[in-house]
This record gives C-alpha cells, structure tokens and sequence, in this order.
C-alpha cells in the first residue's frame, strides 16, 4: 500500500504530467490508493485530481464517477471542503453538466435532473444562474428544442457574471457558436474578435476559437483570417488530445479549401486517435472533419490511397471513410434515441457533406503534394484552378485549330495549351475526317513538346513533321522544322559538326523560300539567330572546359565574337523584326553580365523587354525585366529594382508556365522586403510565388526560396506564431540549400522561437546552426550562435547547458581576437548564472571574479584604443559591467538577509552559525551595500560623460544608487542624489527622452513616502 507521503508526492507529480490516458491511469490508481489508506482529506484531494486529469483528455466524460463521489462527501461532510475546495467542486459541476449532455448513455431525464440538481445547488450556495442557464442552452439545442434555447440563452446572457462564471473568453466562444447555429457567420466573428485578437485568453482560447473561425471566415471571403487563423490555430491545437475536436475542424478547413494534402498531414499526425474515444462526442466531432477530408479525397480520385490505421488495420481513404462513417452515425443515432430527435445525426450528415468554399486558398506552409491519378472530373477542375491565365474554349473545331494556329505565329504561351485540345480533338475523331494540314499541325506540336522534353524519339518525329510539311507544300514550315532539327541535335548533345550541318540545312531552306512568301525574312532571320547561339556554345565546348559557358547555348562569356554577332544582328534587323531583336537584347544583356558589366547589361534587358512589348508580345518581357530587376537590386537601387519588378508583373498574366509566375512574385516579395513599409504586400507575392513553384513541382528549390520570404515579411509584421509555422514547414529544404542558407533558416527559425518565448526549441535551433558553422574559417558565426543558444538555455533554466554554452562562445570570441564586447557579455551572463542553482559563499566568489574578468576585458580594449574618449561603445560596456556588479552584490545581500530569515537570526550559511557570524554579516552586508553605492556612482559619471544618448543609463544608476542608500538608511541622502539629477535634466535646454523625467520623479516620490 502506498504511504501518505507517496500519495501526495504522486499527486503532485500527476498534476504536472502531459495530459492523456497515462496520466488519467495514474489519478485512478492514486485515487484507490488514498481511499485505501481511509485518509478522507487525501482521498477527496486525489478526486479532485483526477477530475481535472479527465477533463484535459480525451476521456472527459469519466469525470462523472469521481465528481459524483467527490459530492457525497461534501454533503457528507460540508465543513471539511474549506472555501477552495468548495469552489472547485461547484464549478466542476459545469464541467459535469457538459460531459453528461455529450453521453448518449445517460437518459435524457438524468441530464435534465443534473441540470435541475446544479440549478438548486446554485441557488443554495448564493452563485448567478449565469452557468446554468448555459449549460441549459446547449442541452435545449441538441434535443431540438429551439425556442427553449433561446430563451436560456438570454437568460445567460442576461444573468449577473459573479466567481463561478465561465472566463469571458470561453463565454464568448458560446455566444458566437450559437450565432454560427443560426446562420450569423458575421455576428459570430464580431463576438469572438476579443478572443481572436488576443484580448480575453484562457487555456483553451483561442486554441479552440481560432478553429471554430475558420469555416465562418471562407463564407465570408477573408481568405486571409482564415489562412493565418490556421496556422496559428493549428500550432495551438496540436497533439493536445482533450482539443482533437479543434484538429478536426482544421482538417476539415483544409479539406474544404483545396488543401487536402495538408489535411492529410495534420491527420497523420493525429493517427493515434483515429479510433474509438472514450468521449463519444469528441469522436464525432473529430471524425466529422476527417471524414470532410477523405470524402474529398475519393472526389479527387486518392480513394484507393493509403490513409492511417484504424484499430491498427492498414486502411485506404475508401475504407476508413466507411468506417468512420458508420461508427460516426451510430453515435449520432444514439444522441438522437436519447434526445428523441434527429438532429445531431442530421447535423453531422450535412457537415461530412459540405462542398468547397473555395478551389485553392494557398497556405504558406509546405505540404507534400498528392500523387497525380486519373482523376474524375472534380479532380480535373481541382487542377485547372491551378493554371495560369486559362484560356476560354472555342466555340467549334474550326475555330479552335484557327486561334491554335494564331497563337502559335504570336509566339503566345497558350499555343501549347489549345494544341493540346485540337490534338484531343483530332484523336477522337476518325481518321478520314481530319483536314491533312491539321494533321501535321498536330504532329508539329507533339514533335516539338517531345524535343523540349529531351525525348529519344524527337527527331524521329520532327523529321516526319518537315517530311508531312514539304508533302503539303507548307515550305516555310517544313523550313522551321529544318531549324528544330539543328536545335534539338545541340539540346542532345550531338557532334558539333553534325549541329553546324544541321544549321547550314536549316539556312538554306529559309533562303531558298520564294521570295514572296511572306514569312521568308523572318525564317532567315530565326536562322541567323539560332547559328549564332548555338555556334557561340559550340565555340565554348571545342574550347575546353576552363571556357564555361552561361546557362547553355549562346550565353558564354570570354568571347567578344558573340557580343558582336549579336550586335550586327540587332542593327540589321532593329526595324523589321522587333520580337526578335528584342532576344538578341536580352542575350547581349546576359553576355554582358556574365562579362561583370552590369551597368552595360541594364539598358539591353531594358531595351529587350520595351521592343517585346511593343511586339504586342508583352509576356516575351517578362524574362528580362526579372533579370534587369535582380541586376537593379545587387547595385542598391531599390527603387528602380521596384519598378522594373512591377512592369514584369504587369506583363506575366498570360504567361502559362507556373515557374516564370514564382519567379517574377518571388523577385518582387525580395525587393519589397528590403522596404521599411512592405512586408505586408511581399508576404502577399510570397505566398502566391510559393503556390506557383508547388505547381511547377519546385517546392524543395524556388518553393523553399519563396517560403522562406514569406516567413521574413509576416515576421516583419509581428506576426510571428505564422512565420514560425511557415518556416519549420520547409526547413528540410533550405537545410539541402548549402551550408550558408542551413546555418540563416536555423538561426532566423531560433529567433522566432525565442519571441514566442519557445526558449528550448529556441536553444536547439541555434545549437544546430553552430554545429553546421563548425568547420567554418571565421569562428564569429558559431560563437554568436552558441551565444544565443546559452541565452535561450539560461531562459529555459537549464543552467549547466547554458554555462557550457556560453563557455564554447567566449572561446571562439577569443580566437578572433576582435570581440571584446561580446566577451564582456558573455563573462557577464556567466557571472550571473554562476549563484542560480548552487548559493554559496564560493559561487559569489565566481559570480564577482567574472564581473571583474569583465570589467578588465573591456578596460584592456579601451587601452589598445589609446585616446580615453574613443571607442564610447566600450565605455559604454564598461558602465553597464560596473552596475551590473552592483546589481550581483544586491542579489548577494539579499541572500543573505533571506538565509538569515529563514534561520531564525542565527546566520546560518554553509552548516556555520553563532552570535559571533550574525555580527560578521551585518558587517558584511553593509561593506556590500557601500560597494554597490561606488559602483553605481562610477557608472553614472561614465555615461555622464558618454553624453545625451545615455541619460536613460545614468538615471538608472544613479535610482539605483539612491535606493541602495535608502536600504541603508540614509533616504535623505539618496533623494537629494536624485533630486539634483532631475533638476539637471529639467535644465537641459535642448530636452529629454520622452517619459525620462516622468520616471525619475516618481522614483523621487518613491523614496520620500
């Protein structure tokens, strides 16, 4: 049988543990043993116990059995349940009354006499009937009754608020669930706002808030509330079993916001209660959203897809839906056979029914795309809202193969796009009834997506295409066949005198077109631009590998021969050719570049992008307005980079490649950063970038780029809980990104920790960092990552791993030989670390020598320096070193005065004690506090000589002087101090900080009271 002592010592290790069925096993057991051991008070204290661990799981409904016990014995014995204990029992009566209306088990007779046993209880004691109108409003609604709810709920409303009431935030919550009830998404909003804003908290809010918003927010078209409420909500919610309801409607919000991947994710995360739960009320609540999320996921064509265990059994998505299903609406319809009505299975039927509220509403966070499938409709239009400027569908077949053919002659991005339809189109029809000319068309098409992919079999197929061409008397296509031919044998790495041969063919079809086709400049032209590329990358491999070439074909550097052909091609074509000349720029653009000329490449990509546009080809000005911005940037003209940006964005809406659309958002979120007031709209063009990448299939590269601006700009705006969530998302990336971007993800992702006070996680990150920048030359990184690491362990509490940390940082400080104010720092926080867990007389010792370590650190720069008035950075440090060790001596007197309390006045410190020690310390106390009065006085007249910038520093010291003199007794002597420095600073005609005279004087008036 346990003891007293191992009963209340379980207790209080019970009541500290995570919540869960470990813990709620643990309360059983220590409940049988208190009652065993017939100790009343130990047993009513451990009922208590395990109440409270019930109600934070999943198990919540098995508080009924101890909570009835626990009221036996108050009406047993009223007198031993002193005013706490009281109070806690009648307000777990409200728990009660919610865990007996979510228990289809217990009649509908005994939940209604429970709600009549709360109201007496109520009266009797003297509390508002606040709580139990509530209670009475939910059990009112669930068995149907609507205009007894309403009734109950102004009731509640009306009912004075006194100590057994619900905290403001969890009342909120019910007003706003009910508008939600009856249809007012608005007015749900407007009352959770004070919970949602942060104003009114408590410990499930606004964890639960923050998830009960999100359907009413995409009703309401605030996409971005929606988007930032669950990504905060969810870093809330997660793995906390008594809130997997909320997880559930998060679930659900992904399912219902074209986000089913990460649906998926947050459900697999959640495997382990995908099961039968002891609250059959959570279980629907979150089952309904997982099933919102599978049902979908079968819509989409996964439903042959792995999805988590049930029960331990492997399942797909169509199989646990089926399941979760039926064990959902047999809970359901045992509600409605107690409530004697169908409306909570009718509820639940309409929520796992719900249809998107919107195709895609993109995240921020990286999830793990879903495997292509053969999807069915409602998949295919999942995946057209993916593409870019959709081009609407033609009217008839004719018409469709004449805007395929225009757009193919514009150079228009949807060119492939209607191809692809005519050649579905074609396809299906029979073979004698497709026009020849379309034929080929369709098989110009195909040829050339297979050359673009590097097919084995493209020239094969652009052969046969020039061959069908020639057959229909189309010369000036078979022509550009001729010249596919010769770009397809470079892109495969042919020989380079098979590509020249291939060029020379390719000339001299274009040259040998009549001389009134009217396509035949322009197919010379293609020609001449095309050798002159490909030639350039010739030149480059029969150079050897020391003559690297630029992105491929025509773009190497070191060679004046293909600045100069470009530029004869330029001149030659300028008037007549616009589109073309206008690539011709863009490579000089890129030649010049890779020359180390920017300020020569800027006014080409500009030139380049002006002559697409007036092509009426605006979208061929995207590549080089990009280019010329990042160019505009690397030179600091911010400004200028922001123009260019936005041109490129002003021209890109018909471009159809997703990756050019992350691109050109992403160059724009990067330059808005660099803005003290844009980060609000670069976290808009990041998160669409990010979107755009996962569409291109570049999540890990342009994808993890994207994420990670987006994490800079919502942190740039305060919201840091968001950036957080985006960052850890697609940290796996940026870790794969070198060295240099794995140690900056992991630092800047240990800076948003350490502001949500996250301080271990904080640690762990910079410690990560510093692993990384180990075997760098420069030792500065790991040092000041090491530096915050022992800060955030210090925070943490973990002293010994902050000391060995901060240790690690002195050493590397000191190899550099230049970072005397990070020693001084460091030395300073050991010194304050040296007493936390180990208050002796030697630990003081420690504590004292470091401070001087310190202080002798920054007085040995600050001689290096020579002249006494350089280096006021140093000064500055050496001031803040001498109050603080007088703020360690005040720590220090303190100690020992608290020693000398707890001991009775006998002066007990280490096992020593006698009339002769107190006479020892009150001497030493007093030698103490003249020695923090000299400190703090020398570090006010360094900052008085350090000037203006320092005023608040000095009236620091000089209050602190004041009040240490006061603890003397001598509070003449310290206001006079103070008083003569406020008079000063009212003096001052030039003016003082803001709120500086303000402090001073009250800390005046704080010593004279």
């Amino acid at each position: 049988m346990l003891t007293r002592e191992e009963i209340e010592r379980g207790l209080a290790e019970n009541s500290e543990a995570p919540n869960g069925a470990a813990r709620n096993a643990h309360a059983e057991v220590l409940v049988g043993a208190a009652e065993a051991n017939g100790d009343w008070p130990l047993f009513r204290k451990a009922l208590d116990n395990l109440i409270n661990a019930y109600l934070w799981s999943a198990e919540s409904s098995k508080m009924l059995v101890p909570f009835a016990r626990l009221l036996q014995e108050y009406d047993k014995d009223p007198g031993a349940f002193d005013r706490w204990d009281a109070h806690s029992l009648f307000w777990q009566f409200k728990w009660v009354a919610t865990a007996i209306s979510d228990s289809p088990e217990i009649p509908l007779e005994s939940a209604t006499g429970w709600l009549d046993e709360m109201e007496r209880r109520y009266r009797i004691a003297g509390y508002s009937e606040r709580p139990v109108r509530e209670a009475e409003l939910w059990l009112a609604d669930a068995i149907g009754e609507d205009d007894r709810a309403e009734r109950a709920y102004r009731a509640w409303l009306a009912a004075d608020r006194d100590s057994m009431s619900d905290c403001h935030a969890c009342e909120l919550n019910g007003q706003g669930s009910y508008a939600v009830l009856r249809g007012d998404d608005a007015r749900a909003l407007e009352v959770w706002q004070p919970v949602l804003a942060g104003e009114r908290t408590c410990a499930e809010e606004p964890h639960r808030l923050l998830a009960h918003s999100l359907l009413p927010l995409l009703r309401l078209g605030r996409f971005d509330d929606a988007r930032s409420h669950h990504l905060r909500g969810y870093r809330m919610a997660r793995g906390n079993e008594s809130l997997l309801p909320s997880i559930g409607k998060h679930i659900e919000f992904c399912a219902l916001s074209g986000n089913e991947s990460r649906g998926l994710e947050i459900l697999s995360e959640h495997a382990a209660h995908v099961g039968p739960l002891v609250n059959v009320d959570d279980q629907m609540a979150f089952h309904g959203g997982i099933l919102v999320l599978l049902r979908r996921l079968t819509e989409l064509g996964h439903g042959q897809s792995p999805a988590v265990p049930y029960e331990g059994v492997p399942r797909t998505v169509s199989e646990l839906y089926e399941v979760l299903r039926a064990s959902s609406l047999d809970i359901a319809r045992r509600f409605d056979a107690r409530n004697g009505t169908t409306r909570v299975s009718d509820r639940f039927l309409a929520r796992i029914g719900r249809a998107p509220l919107v195709d895609v509403l993109p995240l921020g966070v990286r999830s793990t795309a879903l495997p292509k499938t053969s999807a069915p409709a409602a998949a295919a239009a999942h995946v057209a809202a993916h593409v870019a400027a959709p081009v609407a569908p033609a009217a008839g077949f004719d018409e469709l193969v004449e805007r395929a053919r225009q757009a193919r002659d514009q150079g228009h991005p949807a060119a492939d796009e209607l191809w692809a339809e005519v050649g579905a189109r074609v396809d299906a029809r029979p073979e004698g009834e497709v026009d020849a000319l379309v034929a080929a068309d369709v098989a110009d098409h195909r040829a050339l997506t297979a050359a673009r992919g590097g097919a084995s079999n493209a020239a094969e197929l652009l052969e046969a295409v020039r061959d069908g061409y020639q057959v229909l008397g189309q010369a000036q296509r078979a022509a550009l066949a001729e010249l596919r031919l010769a770009s397809e044998a470079a892109q495969s790495g042919a020989e380079p005198g098979r590509i020249r041969e291939l060029l020379a063919v390719a000339a001299r079809a274009a040259e040998a077109l009549d001389a009134d086709e009217p396509l035949r400049g322009r197919r010379i032209a293609l020609a001449e631009l095309a050798s002159i590329r490909v030639e350039s990358y010739l030149r480059s491999l029969e150079a050897g590998p020391e003559h690297d070439h630029l992105h491929g074909p025509g773009h190497d550097h070191g060679h004046g021969e293909l600045a100069a052909e470009l530029g004869a091609f330029v001149a030659a074509h300028a008037e007549d050719l616009p589109d073309l000349v206008a690539e011709a720029e863009e490579m000089l653009g890129r030649v010049a570049l890779s020359q180390g000329d920017p300020e020569r490449a800027l006014p080409l990509l500009a030139s380049s992008a002006a002559r697409s546009v007036s092509a009426d080809r605006p979208w061929q000005a995207v590549d080089p307005l990009v280019l010329r911005a990042g160019v505009l940037m690397s030179l600091d003209r911010p400004e200028e980079a922001e123009e260019t940006a936005r041109a490129a964005l002003e021209h890109s809406p018909e471009v159809t490649d997703a990756e050019t659309h992350g691109v050109v958002r992403l160059t724009l979120a990067d330059i808005l950063l660099r803005r003290a007031d844009g980060a609000a709209e670069a976290a808009e063009h990041a998160l669409t970038a990010a979107h755009w990448f996962d569409q291109a299939g570049l999540t890990a590269d342009g994808g993890a780029q994207a994420r990670l601006a987006l994490a800079r700009a919502h942190a740039r705006e305060g919201r840091n809980v968001v950036a957080a969530e985006v960052l850890q998302s697609t940290l796996p990336d940026l870790l794969e990104h070198g060295e240099g971007q794995a140690v900056s993800a992991r630092e800047f992702l240990g800076d948003l920790l350490r502001e949500l006070n996250d301080a271990r996680a904080a640690a762990e990150q910079y410690l990560l960092a510093a692993e990384v920048a180990k075997g760098w030359e420069d030792t500065r990184p790991q040092a000041a990552l090491a530096q915050a690491a022992a800060e955030q362990l210090a925070a943490a509490r973990l002293h010994q791993e902050a000391v060995a940390a901060y240790e690690r940082s002195l050493e590397l400080y000191r190899v550099t030989g230049d970072a005397p104010v990070a020693e001084v720092r460091i030395l300073r926080s050991l010194a304050w670390l040296a007493p936390r867990e180990n208050v002796t007389a030697a630990a003081w010792a420690q504590a004292r020598d470091l401070m001087d370590r310190a202080a002798g650190v920054v007085e040995a720069a600050l001689a290096a320096h020579g002249e006494p008035s350089a280096a006021p950075h140093l000064r500055a440090e050496l001031a803040q070193t001498w109050l603080q060790l007088a703020q360690v001596l005040d720590w220090r007197v303190n100690s020992l005065e608290e020693a000398d309390q707890e001991d009775g006045g006998e002066g007990r410190e280490d096992g020593a004690g006698s009339p002769g020690a107190v006479v020892g310390r009150d001497a030493e106390v007093e030698a103490l506090r003249l020695e923090e009065i000299g400190l703090s006085e020398r570090a006010a007249a360094l900052y008085a000589e350090l000037g203006p910038d320092h005023l608040g520093d000095r009236l620091q010291c000089v209050q602190y002087a004041a009040w240490t003199e006061h603890e003397t007794g001598r509070g003449e002597a310290g206001a006079a101090r103070l008083s003569a420095l406020i008079d000063e600073l009212r003096a001052r005609p030039e003016g003082v900080p803001e709120g500086l005279l303000e402090r001073a004087q009250s800390s005046l008036d704080g010593l004279r009271s």
